[in-house]
């Protein structure tokens, strides 16, 4: 795999000739293990080529936000979970039964779904002292069959965990191939991270600086304008009748609101609420 650089995109210059000679290669078991790595230039100096810097610190951009994982629904009890909690938000609008129900489904997820390479690690630990012990008797039996079938079942957790991080279409369905669902979220995470930006002429690597340029950015894009309203002439525009104007103001009924639901794609990205269509769907 050959590294993206994150800061610019020539590593040699001579006169007006430049390129991107210099490059870092490195395998996939190498991008499993530091997946939060980050290729920049040095400094040229005399020399006609940039020195190529790894660093492999983790910026911590604050909290993470909220998100609906497809995982968490082959967890047996997740459902009664989430009906239980749903229930005991009593008869609150929608949208904020939805904001406080994150409290619970994120402690939920951390009793129940932290770690799960950890998990894996253990089974399989489990397993192979059961097979080096050399005792088949009928308690060994079943305790392998049983640490088997949670090995299974992780597996198939961390496999629709990373397909759905990765956001990839490539396998519609489960084939075993969480090592490249992996690999391709960590390409996006890399892609999408903002490690420097110009503001006013000046590179800034602060962090808290640069969110907050951003959100200003777009605060002003979209802020609102005044705008004088203009008024229609008597006879510009032809009035509706009235059983259409009253069709217009009708309350969509369940079945056209499950209808539109249902059309939508399970596995698209979650909104700014971190739910996506698949919980809205199963729960």
């Amino acid at each position: 795999m050959d590294l993206p650089l994150t800061d610019r995109k020539y590593t040699w210059f001579r006169r007006r000739s430049c390129s991107q000679i210099d490059r870092v290669l490195v395998n996939v078991e190498w991008t499993e293990r530091f997946p939060d790595i980050r290729l920049k230039g040095g400094p040229r100096g005399l020399s006609d080529h940039c020195p190529l810097i790894l660093k492999g610190t983790r910026l911590r951009g604050g909290p993470r936000p909220f998100r609906s994982l497809d995982s968490w629904f082959t967890h047996e009890g997740f459902l009664r979970m989430v009906k239980n909690e749903w229930r005991s938000l009593g008869e609150a609008q929608f949208t904020c039964k939805l904001r406080a129900l994150t409290v619970p489904l994120r402690k939920w997820h951390k009793d129940n779904f932290r770690d799960m390479d950890k998990k894996l690690q253990q089974f399989e630990e489990e397993i192979a002292k059961l097979v080096s012990d050399g005792i088949y008797d009928g308690t060994t039996e079943a305790r392998w069959k049983a640490l088997v079938r949670f090995c299974k079942k992780w597996y198939v957790r961390k496999e629709l965990h990373w397909k759905q991080m990765s956001r990839s279409k490539h396998a519609a369905n489960m084939d075993k191939n969480t090592r490249y669902f992996h690999n391709i979220a960590s390409a996006r995470r890399r892609n999408n991270r903002i490690d420097s930006l110009m503001i006013h002429g000046r590179l800034v690597r602060n962090q808290v600086r640069i969110k907050g340029e951003i959100r200003k950015f777009y605060k002003d894009l979209y802020r609102q304008e005044y705008v004088p309203r203009i008024g229609f002439r008597d006879g510009l525009v032809k009035n509706i009748q009235l059983e259409e104007a009253e069709a217009l103001e009708v309350l969509p009924s369940e079945e056209e609101i499950r209808e539109a639901v249902w059309d939508c794609e399970s596995s698209k990205a979650p909104g700014s609420d971190g739910y996506n269509m698949n919980f809205i769907k199963k729960c």
